[in-house]
């Protein structure tokens, strides 16, 4: 059986393994559900974007800044930026994680429409390397912050090329409609402006259009507006250091699914920037690229409901761990870890009391009550979208580094996730 996206995930002899270690041993040892995630998958897939760019002369000036948004578990980060890695960040608290994590400030970009004073302050004196400035209003709060501490703020703006990703609306940002950014027509006037100001340090330009793209073109349509932007910004004098193109990479979600790989995304732009003759560095925010199809989840199934219109596949597993098929309707393959048991068709879900609470539905599956099932490319957008609802503790996160399975998130407990709680009145 080919799994999408990875070579790291695999079945041997009737069992699911992650790299070495199977996971029926992963699931007995820290109980489901959890999170598993490939450390080797996960250097792949950075060491892969890193070549595209280092294959070709326009892309050798570059920082891959991952969306920590993604997944933030401190062992991602700390990978990452051992591998080189800066980070894209949208608040505060992940400016506060990637410093933890051992990540370097002045890799940093701040992404982001409503970011506070005191995020601004934070990021201002840890020294980042540039914010993504998304509004007018954003640009003269930024000023006036900096002003008072008595520090420089480096800005991009990041600007709507208007070009439809092709995506689900949900993920879909770069449109006139989106919330994200400033409109292109305006981007010249805010740029001027910028430069007025005295606290504030003009280096790039930023343009994210949405996530989960498979198509290269609509990347290379916004990139001919931004080149369009840059080329009217220096006949102004308004010098531009760094060009960040976003991401927005997709992955493989479906069995039999092509990925396009980061040459098929990268080297038509590169190309195209070396037409230019622009000598800006060269920035990139993937995140669901680095990590999507490098983790999976595990469920165990506890009861089995046979229906005359529809069977179910009760797990222990639900929309509070994994939010994605709720939300966006999302697909996720669900792969039983050693298949067995008769098969039918089911719909996989949890027991939270919500219709929507679903893994999948309709999904033909060999199974029996107490089998594990995967719940496959949840590296991304997964935990970091987990809630407590209905009470239920948030699921472990566990790195397997070949033969070895390592804890790098415990399990919540109940009480954990009330102890901010106070009663009153008593």
């Amino acid at each position: 059986m080919t799994l999408p996206g990875t070579p790291f995930f695999a079945m041997r002899e009737g069992v699911m393994y992650a790299e070495e270690v199977p996971l029926p041993d992963i699931a007995a040892r820290f109980g489901t559900p959890c999170y598993v995630y490939s450390r080797a998958a996960l250097i792949e897939r950075f060491s892969a974007c890193q070549a595209a760019l280092n294959a070709h002369p326009a892309g050798k000036n570059s920082l891959i800044c991952y969306a920590v948004k993604v997944n933030s578990n401190l062992a991602i980060l700390n990978l990452f930026a051992r591998l080189g890695a800066g980070f894209d960040i949208v608040s505060g608290g992940e400016l506060k994680r990637v410093l933890a994590a051992g990540g370097r400030a002045d890799k940093v970009m701040f992404s982001g429409v409503g970011k506070s004073e005191a995020e601004m302050e934070l990021a201002l004196n840890a020294g980042i390397f540039s914010f993504n400035v998304e509004s007018a209003a954003e640009l003269e709060r930024l000023n006036r912050v900096a002003g008072r501490i008595g520090r420089i703020a480096p800005i991009s703006l990041r600007v709507n090329p208007d070009v439809d990703p092709k995506t689900h609306p949900y993920i879909a940002t770069g449109l006139k409609t989106s919330k994200f950014g400033v409109a292109m027509n305006d981007a010249p006037d805010l740029y001027a402006r910028a430069v007025k100001l005295p606290n504030l340090a003009v280096r790039g330009i930023d343009c994210h259009i949405g996530s989960q793209i498979t198509d290269p073109l609509p990347f290379a349509e916004a990139l001919e507006r931004l080149l369009d932007l840059m080329e009217h910004l220096e006949k102004q004098g308004i010098a531009i250091h760094h060009l960040d193109l976003g991401g927005g990479f997709g992955i493989p979600y479906r069995m039999g699914e092509a990925a396009v790989s980061f040459a098929d995304f990268l080297t038509p732009l590169l190309d195209r920037l070396q037409q230019s003759g622009q000598g800006c560095a060269i920035v990139l925010e993937p995140g669901r690229s680095l990590v999507g199809n490098a983790g999976l989840l595990l469920a165990k199934v506890e009861y089995l409901k046979m229906g005359a219109e529809k069977n179910f596949a009760v797990v222990d597993t639900a929309m509070n761990d994994l939010l994605r098929p709720a939300l966006y309707g999302a697909w996720h393959e669900i792969v039983p870890v050693s298949p067995g048991g008769t098969e039918a068709f089911y719909d996989v879900v949890g027991p939270i009391c919500e219709s929507g609470d679903f893994l999948g539905q309709d999904r033909k599956l060999a199974i029996s009550e107490g089998d594990y099932l995967a719940v496959l490319s949840a590296g991304a957008y997964s935990f970091a979208m987990s809630s407590n609802y209905n009470s239920r503790p948030r699921a472990a996160e566990i790195m397997v580094d070949g033969a070895d399975a390592v804890l790098i998130r415990r399990r919540e407990t109940v009480e954990e996730s009330f102890a901010l709680e106070r009663i009153h009145g008593e």
